[in-house]
């Protein structure tokens, strides 16, 4: 595989993460699996917080996402780059 593999794939990566990100709302507290929709009782009148099981992605999910990328990204540097081959001639 090449530098430019990895490198591309570390941005897409953290493209698609940011892009998902933004979708869901970007909510920059923690990943809720669960979020709280309030509701008025019809009886009493009173205002209850009832949850909705819902995935939100947090800033940790950005940050595991950059990470990985980031991993990606330096496995790059790893790799060395190909040396041109010097063409013998056939005596």
């Amino acid at each position: 595989m090449s530098k430019r593999v990895f490198r591309a794939a570390a941005a897409l990566l953290f493209l698609a993460a940011l892009v998902s990100w933004v979708a869901a709302g970007a909510n920059r507290g923690w990943t809720k699996t669960s979020v709280p929709v309030q509701r008025t009782d019809e009886v009493t009148g009173i205002s209850v917080d009832d949850y909705q099981k819902r995935f939100v992605p947090g800033i940790d999910f950005l940050g595991a996402a950059l990470l990985a990328s980031g991993i990606l990204a330096s496995a790059s540097l790893l790799i060395r780059s190909r040396q041109p081959q010097a063409f013998s001639s056939p005596e």
